[in-house]
């Protein structure tokens, strides 16, 4: 194996920890906000690690620009999609959590 799979590989594996440790703090925090904080930001980690890690393993710059775009994409959505969720729980009148 080249040094640029190994180095491939390595990121891949750096970033399952992120996902994990994401749904752990959506299984565990205590509010909805604490819960989309901890989920969107180990996420998008966790995704550019493993988009990056793919990218430099496919050996194609093709497949790595998409995998980019993928990352890039799924970014957005997920700031917009958790603002969207934290919206709506304000304006049901949930309180923050120690508030």
């Amino acid at each position: 194996m080249t040094a640029l799979a190994w180095v491939g590989a390595s990121l891949v594996a750096l970033g399952v920890p992120f996902f994990l440790l994401g749904t752990l703090g959506l299984l565990r925090f205590p509010d909805v906000f604490t819960r989309l904080h901890a989920l969107a930001k180990a996420d998008n980690v966790g995704l550019g690690l493993v988009c990056f890690g793919l990218g430099l393993h496919s050996g194609s710059l093709a497949h790595a620009l998409k995998l980019a775009l993928i990352w890039l994409l799924m970014v957005i959505a997920s700031a917009v999609g958790a603002g969207l969720v934290a919206r709506a729980a304000i304006a049901r009148g949930v309180k923050p959590w120690g508030v």
